[in-house]
């Protein structure tokens, strides 16, 4: 009954293959961005923004990243992780060299770091691919925070290892560092996760994301009907570590505010894969939906106990909290194994050929 389409028609292929073919998307997508600029920022305090809402659009742009290499490409990465680590270390020697640049454009030029050492160690892609390529990038992995630790350069050879972000200011407002407000990082986040979103939304609709498909499908075929394997292979590392780079600046710069090489070691590759999977590979909504459920829902767990007055340690809560997400998320890949994405667009269809049951 929400999704009556009664009414509702399609009078050219354009129309047929449109973003919203079905108008309750496109209301429900404004519905969801009238939460995200207005609803949350007047009702939120500042432990949600920092524990809830500003790390779930951060992870779940890295894994719209990894997703797009490994969901829509098909080529397998381990070393997530270690792309956000360039990002987030590029945006602070650019931060230091250019004391006057405005950090918006930082954090988007970082990406570009990202993406030109994707593109390196994607170059093995050519040859191999799988599992086999997945112990490339894994050894990319340990490569680079290897080098995050060894290279003293990178955190201008600070005493404790580690990049510790300044106040950052625009138009006067800060927007990093230990003088930054919740909400106006919140803001520069979502700001930016929604640019980079439509951006990905819009290549991976086109012609390098049915590009992107056919090599992931069957390379060889792809490879048959003209599809330069190596533009396609290195493309999708590209823009996955370009988004990746960016989600690695933002990870420290609008959120930790400091970080040592260790935070970006291998479980946080394996914390991302997690969210892209369990969300859904070769979707966008996807990584929004994993976000929320791996990184997002342990934070309330964790503070339901004390809002309904049960007496529990933190031992326990975090014991119990741990078993309910791993439930959850075995549970999900019962139900449906192609992610919540997937989840979600088989209610949708019931909703929408409501109350027939085929």
């Amino acid at each position: 009954m929400l999704y009556r389409t009664a009414g509702q028609f399609k009078t050219s292929y354009r129309a047929d293959h449109a973003l919203f073919p079905v108008k309750q998307d496109a209301w429900l997508l404004g519905f969801i961005l009238l939460l995200a600029f207005v609803v949350f920022p007047m009702t939120a305090d500042e432990f949600v923004f920092r524990a809830l809402l500003t790390p779930v659009l951060i992870y779940a742009l890295a894994a719209l990243g990894l997703n797009i290499l490994t969901g829509y490409a098909g080529q397998l990465s381990l070393g997530t992780g270690a792309f956000m680590g360039v990002g987030a270390y590029a945006c602070y020697k650019l931060t230091t060299i250019f004391p006057g640049l405005n950090l918006i454009v930082a954090i988007l030029l970082s990406g570009f770091f990202s993406a030109a050492i994707g593109v390196a160690f994607g170059l093995p892609s050519l040859r191999i691919k799988g599992f086999y390529l997945a112990i490339a990038t894994l050894a990319a992995q340990f490569f680079l925070v290897w080098l995050f630790e060894k290279w003293s350069w990178l955190y201008n050879d600070n005493s404790s290892g580690a990049i510790q972000v300044p106040t950052i200011s625009i138009f006067g407002h800060p927007v990093a560092g230990p003088n930054a407000t919740a909400i106006v990082q919140y803001y520069v986040v979502l700001v930016i996760v929604a640019g980079i979103t439509w951006m990905a939304i819009n290549i991976t609709r086109g012609r390098i994301g049915r590009m992107w498909k056919a090599v992931r499908d069957m390379d060889i075929a792809a490879e048959l009907v003209g599809i330069n394997l190596m533009k396609a292979k290195l493309s999708a590392f590209a823009v996955s570590s370009y988004i990746v780079g960016v989600a690695g600046a933002l990870f420290v710069f609008l959120w930790r505010g400091a970080a040592e090489p260790v935070a970006f070691d291998i479980p946080l590759s394996f914390r991302v894969l997690f969210i892209a999977i369990i969300g859904g590979l070769g979707s966008v909504l996807g990584n929004y939906l994993g976000a929320i459920l791996i990184v997002a829902l342990p934070v309330i767990i964790s503070g339901l106990p004390a809002a309904v007055g049960l007496p529990l340690s933190s031992a326990t809560v975090e014991h119990l909290n741990t078993m309910t997400i791993g439930a959850l998320i075995i549970l999900f890949l019962i139900v449906e194994p192609h992610g919540l994405a997937r989840f979600w667009a088989i209610i949708r269809e019931k909703l929408i050929m409501w109350p027939f049951p085929h």
